[in-house]
């Protein structure tokens, strides 16, 4: 199961306390975690194109009551849940609309109140499963026309593609796992044969060098996760850490999906 994440910036949050009828009160979040019709910008290793989440994109899914959890940072526990009906979703014009019902007691939901009540947070993704999609004949737009929200979630993140914060050796280990498995789908390589073509290579050439292009970034990327957890079991510093910080690119399980599948 190939689950991507997705970070759009709020439309209308808003968090506010309710009396749960019972003597005592829950907060109550709002926000939209996607916003359809709304073109931005992706880039993967074939360079930059545009997508848009289409309008009807949750439509399936929604009506097939998903399992989805509502999240900091896409981890942590969960704070929210469609199963035991404290988190509701809904697509309208604008997009998902998300509402969590959150206990104030939790220090989590504690940091999530704190943050969006000062501005600090301010942005939220989705993660899901593309179910349906469709490029342009060029490959510079990607329209996806149905997801999957089952096991997936809706979470309140610091930035755009913002790292992952599990930070355990377990964590990361399944992370490397998963990503060591993970494979460029089709229609990302169609493209990289068509671009090479497009450039005079005959077919099986442009084949053959989509498919070293392929492996390449597979090897990069697992190295850039690796690398960082030897060096936590080894208890040493990860000799890249300060380069990494610097490029802002602290690769986590959905940035390096991102980059490798083209969200």
């Amino acid at each position: 199961m190939k689950v991507h994440a997705l970070d759009m910036p709020f439309q209308g949050v808003e968090i506010r306390e309710k009396p749960n009828g019972t003597g005592g009160s829950r907060l109550v979040f709002t926000g939209y975690a996607s916003a359809t019709e709304r073109s931005y910008e992706m880039q993967d290793w074939l360079g930059p194109y545009t997508e848009i989440v289409r309008a009807g994109a949750f439509a399936k899914t929604l009506s097939e009551a998903p399992d989805t959890a509502f999240l900091l940072n896409h981890g942590g526990a969960t704070m929210a849940r469609t199963k035991p009906g404290t988190l509701h979703m809904a697509e309208d014009s604008t997009g998902l609309l998300t509402e969590a019902h959150l206990d104030p007691a939790r220090s989590d939901v504690q940091i999530v109140r704190s943050g969006v009540e000062g501005g600090e947070l301010d942005e939220m993704s989705f993660a899901f499963r593309v179910i349906r999609q469709q490029w342009s004949p060029d490959y510079d737009q990607r329209d996806i026309l149905e997801v999957s929200l089952d096991h997936g979630d809706v979470s309140v993140v610091n930035y755009g593609a913002n790292p992952h914060t599990g930070g355990t050796v377990g964590l990361r280990a399944r992370q490397a796992a998963t990503l060591a498995r993970s494979d460029m789908p089709a229609l990302v390589r169609r493209r990289a044969v068509d671009q090479l073509r497009a450039g005079g290579l005959e077919a099986g050439t442009a084949e053959t060098l989509a498919h070293v292009l392929q492996l390449i970034a597979a090897a990069d990327g697992a190295v850039d996760v690796a690398q960082p957890l030897l060096a936590e079991v080894l208890g040493v510093p990860n000799p890249d850490a300060d380069a990494v910080e610097q490029e802002g690119a602290a690769l986590d399980l959905y940035e390096f999906r991102r980059r490798l599948l083209a969200l």
